[in-house]
């Protein structure tokens, strides 16, 4: 039976990695979509990246699928460039995995929201 560290060990495997400083830059430079997979209630109680898409980890199999027309999200496409941010980076290694997993080839994990705020990255209100 796989445990939770296996699955996570196995996302930051596979899923490549900015930094905060990287990333921002990224984001400065109008590079690829920024999405924070953490639920609505975290996004509100610290904010999230400037003009980053909310959508929940549990979400992300739906509105990366064009399959699911009730809920598919326009960002996501085959080869776009993605920027997963979450809480402490494992969520959205998490995510950064199952995308690939569908065939996304080009996703990064950011890590933590703290850390983006902390390197002085652009944010707004949850």
């Amino acid at each position: 039976m796989k445990s939770a560290k296996d699955y996570l060990a196995e996302a930051n495997a596979t899923v490549p990695t900015l930094n905060a400083a990287e990333a921002i830059e990224k984001h400065a430079n109008g590079t690829g979509a920024f999405i924070d997979v953490r639920d609505s209630a975290a996004i509100a109680e610290s904010g999230t990246i400037k003009g980053a898409h909310r959508i929940p980890r549990g979400m992300i199999e739906f509105r990366a699928d064009p399959a699911m027309t009730d809920f598919h999200n326009p960002i996501f496409e085959q080869h776009a460039e993605l920027y997963l941010i979450c809480g402490a980076g494992g969520q959205a290694a998490l995510a950064g995995k199952t995308l690939m997993d569908m065939g996304y080839t080009n996703v990064t994990n950011i890590g933590g929201f703290p850390a983006w705020k902390e390197a002085g990255g652009p944010v707004e209100n949850g």
